[in-house]
C-alpha cells in the first residue's frame, strides 16, 4: 500500500517542476536586481507567479502587463550577478535581460534619485596594475577573442526605454527639488562601494560615465558572450562621496522604486511590440 507514494514521491524528487511551463513560442523577459527593494515593487505587480528554487536562489516567474518574466535577486557583486544570469540564462531562455536597480553618481551633473539608462557597461577595477592601473578588456573563454571594453546595451532596448521614460513621472527623492533627471549614458562596475569624492572624481575623468555600481558589466558581458539582449537601468542613491554611507539609507528606496518605474513601462512596451 505504500509502493504507489513512494514511486510518486520518487518520481517528484527526479523531475521537479520545470521551468518556463508558459507556452514555448511565447517570449520570456529576465529582470534582475541586486538587493531587496530593487525587485520589491516588480514582484507586487506580477501575477500567476511561480517560484523555482534553482542553485538556492529564488525565481518567479509569471506575468507582468501582459508579458512571460522571471524575477530574480542576484546579490551584490559580478560574481553573483554573472552567476544569477547564467542560471536565468540557462533555465528560462529569456529573449532579453533587464537589471533595475541602484547606483552612485560620478556625473558631477547628476544627483540621487536621477534615472541612468545604460547604453554601455564596462568594469572599473579590470586590468593591468602597475603604478596604476591599466584598463584591459575581457576575454571570451570559448572563442579566446577579447571583448570590447564597452559592452553595449541593446540599441532597440535602449530606445523603447527612453521612449517610456518620456511619459514617466518619477519619485523625488526630496520635496521641493526638482523632479529627477533621466539621461542616457555609461555605467562602470567594480566589487568596490564608492564612498570618496576624489575616488569618483578619478573616475569621471577616466570614463566620463554616469554611474558606478557592482554587477551591471557582469551582467552585460555574461549576456554579450551568450547572445542575448540586455540593458541596464539605474537610478542614482548617492553621489559616491563621503556622504554616500548615509545618502544610500535616505535615498535606497526612491531610487530603486523609481529604476523599477521604468522597468515595469519597459515590460509593458516589449509586450505591445510583440
Amino acid at each position: 500500500m505504500f509502493r504507489i507514494p513512494f514511486v510518486l514521491l520518487f518520481f517528484v524528487l527526479l523531475h521537479p517542476a520545470t521551468p518556463g511551463a508558459q507556452p514555448k513560442n511565447e517570449p520570456v523577459t529576465a529582470i534582475l536586481g541586486a538587493y531587496g527593494d530593487e525587485i520589491t515593487l516588480l514582484l507586487e505587480k506580477v501575477e500567476h507567479k511561480k517560484d523555482y528554487h534553482i542553485g538556492g536562489l529564488i525565481f518567479t516567474e509569471g506575468s507582468l502587463n501582459g508579458r512571460h518574466v522571471v524575477v530574480v535577486l542576484t546579490g551584490i557583486g559580478k560574481v553573483n550577478a554573472a552567476i544569477t544570469t547564467t542560471l536565468a540564462i540557462e533555465h528560462f531562455h529569456p529573449s532579453e535581460i533587464l537589471f533595475s536597480g541602484i547606483a552612485g553618481g560620478i556625473d558631477p551633473a547628476l544627483a540621487p534619485g536621477d534615472l541612468v539608462i545604460g547604453t554601455r557597461l564596462a568594469y572599473h577595477d579590470y586590468g593591468t596594475l602597475a603604478d596604476s592601473l591599466l584598463h584591459d578588456p575581457t576575454r571570451n573563454p570559448v572563442t579566446k577573442v577579447n571583448n570590447p571594453l564597452f559592452f553595449p546595451c541593446n540599441d532597440t532596448l535602449v530606445k523603447m526605454a527612453e521612449k517610456v521614460s518620456r511619459s514617466l513621472t518619477l519619485e523625488k527623492p526630496v520635496e521641493g527639488r526638482p523632479a529627477p533627471r533621466i539621461v542616457s549614458g555609461a555605467i562602470i562596475t567594480g566589487d568596490v562601494f564608492v564612498t570618496s569624492r576624489a575616488a569618483s572624481g578619478r573616475l569621471w575623468q577616466q570614463w566620463h560615465a554616469e554611474a558606478t555600481d557592482m554587477e551591471s558589466a557582469a551582467v552585460a558581458q555574461t549576456c554579450w558572450q551568450r547572445g542575448i539582449p540586455f540593458i541596464i537601468v539605474r537610478s542614482l542613491s548617492d553621489a559616491a562621496d563621503s556622504e554616500a554611507e548615509k545618502d544610500i539609507h535616505r535615498f535606497y528606496r526612491v531610487a530603486a522604486h523609481n529604476a523599477a518605474l521604468l522597468v515595469i513601462a519597459l515590460v509593458r512596451e516589449l509586450a505591445h511590440r510583440d
